[in-house]
Protein backbone atom coordinates (compact mmCIF):
# COMPACT_ATOMS: atom_id res chain seq x y z
CA UNK A 1 0.00 0.00 0.00
CA UNK A 2 1.33 3.75 -1.17
CA UNK A 3 0.86 6.32 1.10
CA UNK A 4 1.38 9.86 -0.23
CA UNK A 5 3.18 12.20 2.83
CA UNK A 6 1.95 15.40 3.55
CA UNK A 7 3.64 18.30 1.48
CA UNK A 8 6.09 20.17 3.80
CA UNK A 9 5.23 23.41 5.01
CA UNK A 10 7.08 26.44 3.20
CA UNK A 11 8.72 29.18 4.89
CA UNK A 12 8.48 32.74 3.45
CA UNK A 13 11.75 34.39 2.88
CA UNK A 14 10.75 37.59 2.04
CA UNK A 15 8.83 39.64 4.86
CA UNK A 16 4.75 40.31 4.16
CA UNK A 17 3.66 43.68 3.74
CA UNK A 18 1.85 43.23 7.46
CA UNK A 19 5.36 42.15 9.14
CA UNK A 20 6.90 45.12 7.19
CA UNK A 21 4.05 47.33 8.83
CA UNK A 22 4.69 45.47 12.00
CA UNK A 23 8.32 46.73 12.48
CA UNK A 24 7.95 49.76 11.12
CA UNK A 25 5.20 51.36 12.23
CA UNK A 26 6.45 52.79 15.49
CA UNK A 27 9.09 54.63 13.57
CA UNK A 28 5.97 56.00 11.14
CA UNK A 29 3.81 57.09 14.32
CA UNK A 30 7.08 58.68 15.75
CA UNK A 31 7.79 60.75 12.70
CA UNK A 32 4.12 61.92 12.03
CA UNK A 33 4.17 63.18 15.58
CA UNK A 34 7.42 64.76 15.45
CA UNK A 35 6.05 66.42 12.06
CA UNK A 36 2.74 67.31 13.49
CA UNK A 37 4.39 68.91 16.42
CA UNK A 38 7.16 70.75 14.54
CA UNK A 39 4.38 72.72 12.15
CA UNK A 40 2.50 73.52 15.41
CA UNK A 41 5.07 74.84 16.58
CA UNK A 42 6.28 76.62 13.91
CA UNK A 43 2.71 78.03 13.50
CA UNK A 44 2.90 79.15 16.93
CA UNK A 45 5.99 80.91 17.35
CA UNK A 46 5.96 82.18 13.52
CA UNK A 47 6.63 85.70 13.98
CA UNK A 48 8.27 88.68 11.51
CA UNK A 49 11.99 88.33 12.10
CA UNK A 50 13.15 91.22 9.32
CA UNK A 51 15.18 94.19 10.07
CA UNK A 52 13.32 97.44 11.56
CA UNK A 53 9.84 95.23 11.87
CA UNK A 54 7.63 96.72 14.60
CA UNK A 55 6.25 93.42 14.78
CA UNK A 56 9.36 91.43 15.13
CA UNK A 57 11.06 90.70 18.85
CA UNK A 58 14.63 89.89 17.36
CA UNK A 59 17.46 92.10 18.01
CA UNK A 60 17.39 94.12 14.77
CA UNK A 61 13.58 94.75 15.17
CA UNK A 62 11.31 97.50 16.43
CA UNK A 63 8.93 95.83 18.46
CA UNK A 64 9.62 97.70 21.86
CA UNK A 65 9.23 100.91 20.55
CA UNK A 66 5.44 100.04 19.00
CA UNK A 67 4.67 98.26 22.41
CA UNK A 68 5.36 101.64 23.62
CA UNK A 69 3.85 103.48 21.46
CA UNK A 70 0.69 101.70 22.15
CA UNK A 71 1.30 102.22 25.61
CA UNK A 72 0.80 106.06 24.97
CA UNK A 73 -2.36 105.34 22.23
CA UNK A 74 -0.32 105.40 19.40
CA UNK A 75 -1.62 103.22 16.59
CA UNK A 76 0.98 101.30 14.19
CA UNK A 77 0.00 99.60 10.90
CA UNK A 78 2.30 97.77 9.05
CA UNK A 79 1.95 98.47 5.20
CA UNK A 80 4.50 96.87 2.32
CA UNK A 81 3.60 99.22 -0.77
CA UNK A 82 3.82 102.32 -1.61
CA UNK A 83 0.17 102.89 -2.82
CA UNK A 84 -0.93 100.93 0.94
CA UNK A 85 1.15 103.69 2.37
CA UNK A 86 -0.31 106.75 0.58
CA UNK A 87 -3.48 105.72 0.99
CA UNK A 88 -3.27 104.96 5.18
CA UNK A 89 -1.17 108.50 5.20
CA UNK A 90 -3.09 111.41 6.06
CA UNK A 91 -2.74 114.47 8.21
CA UNK A 92 -3.15 112.83 11.41
CA UNK A 93 -0.55 110.62 10.25
CA UNK A 94 3.11 109.85 11.00
CA UNK A 95 4.70 108.09 7.64
CA UNK A 96 7.76 106.19 8.54
CA UNK A 97 9.85 104.65 5.53
CA UNK A 98 12.49 102.04 6.76
CA UNK A 99 14.45 101.45 3.60
CA UNK A 100 13.78 104.38 1.49
CA UNK A 101 16.89 103.63 -0.99
CA UNK A 102 15.13 100.09 -1.51
CA UNK A 103 12.51 101.56 -3.62
CA UNK A 104 12.31 102.18 -7.02
CA UNK A 105 10.93 105.66 -9.39
CA UNK A 106 7.31 104.13 -9.62
CA UNK A 107 7.37 104.02 -5.78
CA UNK A 108 9.38 106.96 -4.84
CA UNK A 109 7.06 109.17 -6.79
CA UNK A 110 3.76 107.56 -5.32
CA UNK A 111 5.75 108.47 -1.72
CA UNK A 112 6.51 111.88 -2.63
CA UNK A 113 2.79 112.66 -3.61
CA UNK A 114 1.48 111.00 -0.09
CA UNK A 115 -0.03 113.72 2.06
CA UNK A 116 0.93 112.64 6.02
CA UNK A 117 1.35 115.08 8.79
CA UNK A 118 4.95 113.81 9.44
CA UNK A 119 7.29 111.81 7.00
CA UNK A 120 10.46 109.96 9.14
CA UNK A 121 12.64 108.50 6.52
CA UNK A 122 15.31 106.42 7.78
CA UNK A 123 19.52 106.75 6.33
CA UNK A 124 17.98 107.64 3.04
CA UNK A 125 20.89 108.51 0.77
CA UNK A 126 21.56 110.50 -2.82
CA UNK A 127 19.36 107.47 -4.06
CA UNK A 128 16.20 108.17 -2.66
CA UNK A 129 16.92 112.16 -1.87
CA UNK A 130 15.98 113.49 -5.15
CA UNK A 131 12.63 112.45 -4.86
CA UNK A 132 11.66 112.51 -1.48
CA UNK A 133 13.66 115.42 -0.39
CA UNK A 134 15.17 117.37 -3.44
CA UNK A 135 17.09 120.11 -2.20
CA UNK A 136 19.33 117.44 0.42
CA UNK A 137 22.47 117.01 0.13
CA UNK A 138 24.21 113.76 1.27
CA UNK A 139 27.11 114.61 3.48
CA UNK A 140 30.22 112.38 4.12
CA UNK A 141 30.04 111.36 7.72
CA UNK A 142 30.34 108.41 9.79
CA UNK A 143 29.90 104.99 8.46
CA UNK A 144 28.66 103.45 11.86
CA UNK A 145 25.97 104.87 14.86
CA UNK A 146 28.18 106.48 17.77
CA UNK A 147 26.73 108.28 20.70
CA UNK A 148 26.21 111.97 20.21
CA UNK A 149 24.74 115.33 21.48
CA UNK A 150 21.89 117.14 19.89
CA UNK A 151 23.75 120.84 19.84
CA UNK A 152 20.56 122.35 18.17
CA UNK A 153 16.99 123.64 19.90
CA UNK A 154 15.15 121.36 18.00
CA UNK A 155 12.65 120.57 21.44
CA UNK A 156 12.34 116.43 20.74
CA UNK A 157 15.76 116.29 20.72
CA UNK A 158 17.25 118.86 23.25
CA UNK A 159 14.37 116.97 26.13
CA UNK A 160 15.75 113.07 24.40
CA UNK A 161 19.54 114.32 24.64
CA UNK A 162 22.37 112.13 23.41
CA UNK A 163 20.97 109.58 21.44
CA UNK A 164 22.49 106.70 19.09
CA UNK A 165 22.41 108.64 15.86
CA UNK A 166 25.54 109.03 13.08
CA UNK A 167 25.54 107.05 9.60
CA UNK A 168 24.70 109.50 7.01
CA UNK A 169 25.21 113.57 7.41
CA UNK A 170 23.02 116.13 5.51
CA UNK A 171 22.83 119.49 4.15
CA UNK A 172 19.59 121.25 3.91
CA UNK A 173 20.02 123.01 0.35
CA UNK A 174 19.35 127.28 -0.14
CA UNK A 175 15.53 126.42 -1.28
CA UNK A 176 14.77 124.47 1.48
CA UNK A 177 11.84 124.66 3.65
CA UNK A 178 12.96 125.91 7.07
CA UNK A 179 14.90 123.15 8.42
CA UNK A 180 17.18 122.36 11.70
CA UNK A 181 19.87 119.83 12.15
CA UNK A 182 20.71 117.94 15.50
CA UNK A 183 23.31 115.33 16.41
CA UNK A 184 26.70 116.68 13.96
CA UNK A 185 29.03 114.61 12.70
CA UNK A 186 32.17 116.00 11.73
CA UNK A 187 30.02 119.22 10.98
CA UNK A 188 27.14 117.59 9.76
CA UNK A 189 24.12 117.08 10.98
CA UNK A 190 22.46 113.69 10.98
CA UNK A 191 18.98 114.37 11.98
CA UNK A 192 17.69 116.55 9.94
CA UNK A 193 14.13 117.93 10.05
CA UNK A 194 12.08 120.50 7.42
CA UNK A 195 9.27 121.96 8.31
CA UNK A 196 6.22 122.71 5.60
CA UNK A 197 3.39 124.28 6.21
CA UNK A 198 1.02 121.84 7.43
CA UNK A 199 3.45 118.84 7.61
CA UNK A 200 7.43 118.09 8.77
CA UNK A 201 9.97 115.65 6.79
CA UNK A 202 12.22 113.74 9.39
CA UNK A 203 15.64 112.50 7.55
CA UNK A 204 17.82 110.15 10.29
CA UNK A 205 21.12 109.15 9.46
CA UNK A 206 20.78 105.87 11.13
CA UNK A 207 18.08 103.88 12.19
CA UNK A 208 19.75 102.31 14.99
CA UNK A 209 18.13 103.82 17.65
CA UNK A 210 14.77 102.45 17.01
CA UNK A 211 16.26 98.83 17.07
CA UNK A 212 14.95 96.58 20.30
CA UNK A 213 18.93 96.18 20.91
CA UNK A 214 19.48 100.12 21.11
CA UNK A 215 16.03 101.46 22.12
CA UNK A 216 17.28 101.10 25.97
CA UNK A 217 20.96 102.82 25.23
CA UNK A 218 21.12 106.98 25.87
CA UNK A 219 18.11 108.72 25.10
CA UNK A 220 16.74 106.67 22.03
CA UNK A 221 12.97 105.59 23.59
CA UNK A 222 12.51 109.58 24.15
CA UNK A 223 13.99 110.72 21.05
CA UNK A 224 12.00 107.60 19.28
CA UNK A 225 8.59 108.47 21.05
CA UNK A 226 8.92 111.92 20.13
CA UNK A 227 9.45 111.77 16.60
CA UNK A 228 6.74 108.44 15.87
CA UNK A 229 4.34 109.76 18.62
CA UNK A 230 3.20 112.67 16.98
CA UNK A 231 0.12 111.87 15.85
CA UNK A 232 -1.87 109.01 17.04
CA UNK A 233 -1.64 107.07 13.63
CA UNK A 234 1.74 105.78 13.03
CA UNK A 235 1.93 104.01 9.02
CA UNK A 236 5.16 101.76 8.91
CA UNK A 237 6.40 101.18 5.25
CA UNK A 238 8.15 97.82 4.97
CA UNK A 239 8.96 97.51 1.31
CA UNK A 240 8.85 93.74 0.51
CA UNK A 241 8.81 91.87 -2.85
CA UNK A 242 9.79 93.99 -5.77
CA UNK A 243 9.91 97.54 -3.84
CA UNK A 244 12.19 96.24 -1.33
CA UNK A 245 15.44 94.57 -4.36
CA UNK A 246 17.77 96.43 -1.91
CA UNK A 247 16.53 96.28 1.58
CA UNK A 248 18.19 93.28 2.24
CA UNK A 249 21.63 93.59 1.62
CA UNK A 250 24.26 91.55 1.15
CA UNK A 251 22.41 88.64 3.16
CA UNK A 252 23.90 84.88 2.71
CA UNK A 253 21.66 82.08 2.38
CA UNK A 254 20.91 81.34 5.88
CA UNK A 255 19.93 84.86 6.77
CA UNK A 256 16.77 84.76 4.43
CA UNK A 257 15.69 81.30 5.85
CA UNK A 258 13.31 81.41 8.76
CA UNK A 259 14.90 81.01 12.56
CA UNK A 260 11.74 78.36 13.18
CA UNK A 261 12.88 76.08 10.14
CA UNK A 262 16.94 76.11 11.82
CA UNK A 263 15.11 74.95 14.81
CA UNK A 264 12.67 72.37 12.97
CA UNK A 265 16.14 70.70 11.24
CA UNK A 266 17.57 70.57 14.22
CA UNK A 267 14.77 68.97 15.63
CA UNK A 268 14.14 66.48 12.63
CA UNK A 269 18.41 65.84 12.51
CA UNK A 270 18.17 64.72 16.68
CA UNK A 271 14.72 62.51 15.83
CA UNK A 272 16.62 60.78 12.89
CA UNK A 273 19.58 59.98 15.11
CA UNK A 274 17.75 58.79 18.03
CA UNK A 275 15.89 56.71 15.22
CA UNK A 276 18.83 55.35 13.60
CA UNK A 277 19.97 54.22 17.35
CA UNK A 278 16.87 52.83 18.51
CA UNK A 279 17.13 50.43 15.33
CA UNK A 280 21.06 50.35 14.78
CA UNK A 281 22.18 46.34 15.46
CA UNK A 282 23.40 45.95 18.83
CA UNK A 283 26.52 44.33 19.52
CA UNK A 284 26.19 41.16 21.92
CA UNK A 285 26.64 37.43 22.47
CA UNK A 286 26.17 35.56 19.06
CA UNK A 287 22.21 34.45 18.90
CA UNK A 288 21.27 30.46 17.84
CA UNK A 289 18.69 31.26 15.55
CA UNK A 290 16.82 27.99 14.18
CA UNK A 291 17.27 27.85 9.94
CA UNK A 292 14.36 26.58 8.07
CA UNK A 293 16.29 23.73 6.64
CA UNK A 294 19.25 22.08 7.15
CA UNK A 295 22.63 22.87 5.44
CA UNK A 296 25.30 20.47 5.85
CA UNK A 297 28.86 21.41 6.09
CA UNK A 298 29.37 18.98 2.84
CA UNK A 299 26.80 21.39 0.78
CA UNK A 300 28.79 24.34 1.89
CA UNK A 301 31.90 23.34 1.00
CA UNK A 302 30.95 22.33 -2.29
CA UNK A 303 28.90 25.45 -2.58
CA UNK A 304 31.92 27.55 -1.95
CA UNK A 305 33.85 25.41 -4.00
CA UNK A 306 32.00 26.07 -6.94
CA UNK A 307 31.87 29.83 -6.44
CA UNK A 308 35.70 29.99 -6.12
CA UNK A 309 36.02 27.77 -9.47
CA UNK A 310 33.27 29.66 -11.26
CA UNK A 311 35.28 32.98 -10.42
CA UNK A 312 38.47 31.28 -11.30
CA UNK A 313 39.87 31.67 -7.40
CA UNK A 314 42.78 29.34 -7.51
CA UNK A 315 44.66 31.21 -4.87
CA UNK A 316 41.94 31.59 -2.96
CA UNK A 317 41.40 27.94 -2.73
CA UNK A 318 44.60 26.82 -2.84
CA UNK A 319 45.22 28.80 -0.19
CA UNK A 320 42.37 27.52 1.80
CA UNK A 321 43.59 24.11 1.01
CA UNK A 322 46.96 25.03 2.75
CA UNK A 323 46.01 26.48 5.73
CA UNK A 324 44.13 24.42 6.28
CA UNK A 325 46.44 20.98 6.20
CA UNK A 326 48.52 23.50 8.09
CA UNK A 327 46.35 23.58 11.13
CA UNK A 328 46.12 19.89 10.70
CA UNK A 329 49.75 19.08 10.32
CA UNK A 330 51.62 21.31 13.31
CA UNK A 331 50.11 19.49 16.29
CA UNK A 332 50.99 16.23 14.11
CA UNK A 333 54.82 17.13 14.52
CA UNK A 334 54.70 18.48 17.37
CA UNK A 335 54.28 21.66 16.97
CA UNK A 336 51.86 24.22 18.43
CA UNK A 337 49.11 25.20 16.38
CA UNK A 338 49.97 28.57 16.44
CA UNK A 339 53.02 27.51 14.18
CA UNK A 340 51.09 26.59 11.35
CA UNK A 341 52.31 29.58 9.79
CA UNK A 342 55.73 29.34 10.94
CA UNK A 343 57.75 28.88 7.70
CA UNK A 344 60.73 27.15 8.36
CA UNK A 345 59.99 25.59 11.92
CA UNK A 346 56.72 23.89 9.92
CA UNK A 347 58.88 22.94 7.40
CA UNK A 348 61.66 21.44 8.59
CA UNK A 349 59.55 19.29 11.08
CA UNK A 350 56.83 17.78 8.11
CA UNK A 351 60.67 17.34 6.21
CA UNK A 352 62.60 15.29 9.42
CA UNK A 353 58.62 13.47 9.91
CA UNK A 354 58.60 12.51 6.35
CA UNK A 355 62.31 11.72 5.11
CA UNK A 356 60.90 14.69 2.21
CA UNK A 357 63.38 17.27 0.94
CA UNK A 358 62.87 20.59 2.73
CA UNK A 359 62.57 22.07 -0.69
CA UNK A 360 59.99 20.24 -1.79
CA UNK A 361 57.98 20.43 1.56
CA UNK A 362 57.99 23.81 1.72
CA UNK A 363 56.84 24.25 -2.30
CA UNK A 364 53.70 21.85 -1.55
CA UNK A 365 52.85 23.67 1.67
CA UNK A 366 53.63 27.30 1.16
CA UNK A 367 54.47 27.64 -2.37
CA UNK A 368 52.75 29.67 -5.53
CA UNK A 369 49.02 29.41 -6.64
CA UNK A 370 48.59 26.57 -9.10
CA UNK A 371 48.24 27.50 -12.79
CA UNK A 372 44.93 25.57 -14.00
CA UNK A 373 42.20 23.25 -12.09
CA UNK A 374 44.30 20.05 -12.91
CA UNK A 375 47.00 21.69 -10.67
CA UNK A 376 44.98 22.62 -8.44
CA UNK A 377 43.24 18.86 -8.21
CA UNK A 378 47.13 17.54 -7.85
CA UNK A 379 48.12 20.06 -5.16
CA UNK A 380 45.16 18.75 -3.03
CA UNK A 381 46.39 15.27 -3.56
CA UNK A 382 49.24 15.77 -2.66
CA UNK A 383 48.47 17.64 0.43
CA UNK A 384 46.27 14.40 1.50
CA UNK A 385 49.60 12.20 0.43
CA UNK A 386 51.59 14.42 2.80
CA UNK A 387 49.20 14.20 6.01
CA UNK A 388 48.88 10.23 5.01
CA UNK A 389 52.68 10.19 5.37
CA UNK A 390 53.01 12.19 8.53
CA UNK A 391 50.32 10.04 10.59
CA UNK A 392 48.45 7.72 9.16
CA UNK A 393 46.79 6.92 11.77
CA UNK A 394 45.01 10.43 11.76
CA UNK A 395 44.63 10.54 8.09
CA UNK A 396 42.11 13.16 7.08
CA UNK A 397 38.63 12.09 6.94
CA UNK A 398 38.75 12.62 3.36
CA UNK A 399 41.72 10.56 2.58
CA UNK A 400 39.92 7.62 4.08
CA UNK A 401 37.30 7.40 1.21
CA UNK A 402 39.72 8.23 -0.96
CA UNK A 403 40.45 4.92 -3.26
CA UNK A 404 44.39 3.81 -2.50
Amino acid sequence: MTTTSPPAETTAVSPTAKALWRRGRGALVAAAVLAVTGIVLAFLQDSPSGPLDPRSASPTGSRAIAELLADRGVDTRVVTSAAEAADAAGPDTTLLVAHPDSLGDAALATLRDATAGRTVLLAPTAVSLPALAPDVTVTPSSSAASTLSPDCGYEPARRAGTATLGGVGYTAGPDTDPSVGCYPFVGAPTLLVISHATSDTILLGTPEALRNDHLADEGNAALALQLLGAHPDLVWYLPSGGEAAAAGGDETFTDLIHPGWRWAALQLGIAAALAALWRARRLGPVVTEPLPVVVHAAETTEGRARLYHRTGARDRAADALRTAARGRLAPLVGLPRPAADGVVELTEAVAAHTGDPAPAVHHLLFGPPPADDTGLIRLADDLDALERRVAPDHAHPRSKDRPQ
